[in-house]
């Protein structure tokens, strides 16, 4: 070969080796993954949840994915296998449930909160301004209510009726759903008067806009422990995490705003 061809040779060589150099320098920094925890969450706490997981994501890094439902329910799918890192519920005995399972990282469930039942109404419906006389009224026709079975404000909402010797008047009107959340969605679509719902929801955004609420007596139904457990799953660390900081200082100062009672008052 002679010089001019080994010249030729050694350009498109070193040519090609620029082209791979440029094109591994154009492609993005491989990154790590970010850490997503998968957490299970009473319906009650649809208003809050979201911001409980982006202030701690924004704070950790650590995603969070949240999937509601009643609290019977979410409990069942856990201790039958689904993949949770953490449980929080409307009440102390379905954390208590997976826990008697062997699934949590400690033995016994930690309040996070305290839970109001309150009644609500749409701000168009026959009973403005809204007081608890309208459980009572004759024209009160449909009354939506977690199923009280499967879900602690349902439950509560039963307790509070005997309490106040109004269930046998109010029954025949009861709506029932699958959970507080949708028995909010009936009230709030006209398809119940009026509501049994948490005071969370109640003073959610768009609740608030369409429609008023009357907090019932906290001395007719059982003071409403809201508990959670961390899993010991993979992401067991992350998990407990994303619990502690909901019970840190900062996050309890804050529940107020959101229809929730610190678990320290």
């Amino acid at each position: 070969m002679d010089n001019q061809a080994i010249f030729r040779w050694r350009f498109r060589r070193n040519a090609c080796f620029a082209v791979l150099l440029a094109g591994a320098l154009a492609l993005p920094a491989q990154t790590k993954p970010a850490v997503t925890i998968h957490v299970a969450a009473a319906a009650d706490l649809q208003p809050v949840m979201p911001l409980l997981a982006a202030g701690f994501e924004k704070e950790t890094g650590i995603h969070v994915e949240v999937s509601y439902g009643s609290s019977s329910g979410l409990a069942t799918q856990i201790i039958n296998g689904a993949p949770m890192d953490v449980f929080f519920s409307a009440d102390y005995t379905y954390p208590e449930r997976v826990v008697a399972a062997n699934l949590t990282d400690r033995s016994e469930p930690e309040m996070y909160a305290k839970g109001t039942l309150v009644l609500w109404e749409r701000k168009d419906g026959p009973f403005q301004p809204l007081t608890l006389d309208a459980l009572s009224n004759p024209v009160l026709k449909s009354v939506s209510i977690a199923n009280p079975l499967t879900a602690p404000y349902g439950l509560a909402a039963t307790e509070a009726l005997h309490k106040m010797q109004l269930y046998d008047k109010v029954a025949p009107h009861l709506v029932q759903a699958q959970n507080v959340a949708q028995a909010a969605q009936f009230a709030g679509t006209g398809n119940a008067q009026v509501a049994f719902i948490s005071l969370t929801l109640a003073m959610s955004p768009e609740m608030v806009q369409s429609g008023s609420y009357v907090v019932m007596p906290t001395t007719a139904y059982t003071q409403m422990r809201q508990c959670a457990v961390v899993m010991r799953s993979a992401h067991h660390a992350e998990g407990r995490k994303f619990l502690e900081y909901v019970l840190s200082g900062t996050i309890q100062s804050q529940f107020a705003h959101y229809g929730l009672t610190s678990k320290d008052n």
